[in-house]
């Protein structure tokens, strides 16, 4: 099977915004977007975290790290502030190497 750089998408809301939420947080869902997808270490090409501007306490990078993935380029930017959007929202865009289809990769 061949080998294909995809980019899986996650997302996750807290509950308040603390530094221990935002990382059990951005730990949950990068741990389930890898265990979902078989995902390996060394599969993991970059990820991109972005977070809603009443999120303020925490890098959600600083949890991957935490996670392990210090060797991982991450990096966190702010989400649009949109009127009616969601809030404590941290979204996830995970850069992989997989030799699953398309159709198989699945987002959180």
């Amino acid at each position: 099977m061949t080998v294909r750089l995809y980019a899986l998408r996650g997302a996750i809301t807290c509950d308040l915004d603390s530094a221990d939420e935002i990382s059990l947080r951005t730990r949950q869902v990068v741990s389930e977007m890898l265990e979902r997808n078989s995902i390996l270490h060394d599969d993991i090409v970059s990820i991109i975290f972005t977070s809603t501007d009443d999120l303020v306490s925490q890098f959600p990078a600083t949890a991957a790290r935490a996670l392990g993935l210090g060797d991982v380029p991450l990096i966190c930017a702010r989400e649009l502030s949109i009127e009616g959007a969601m809030k404590r929202v941290i979204r996830v865009l995970m850069h992989v190497y997989s030799e699953r289809t398309r159709a198989e990769i699945s987002h959180v």
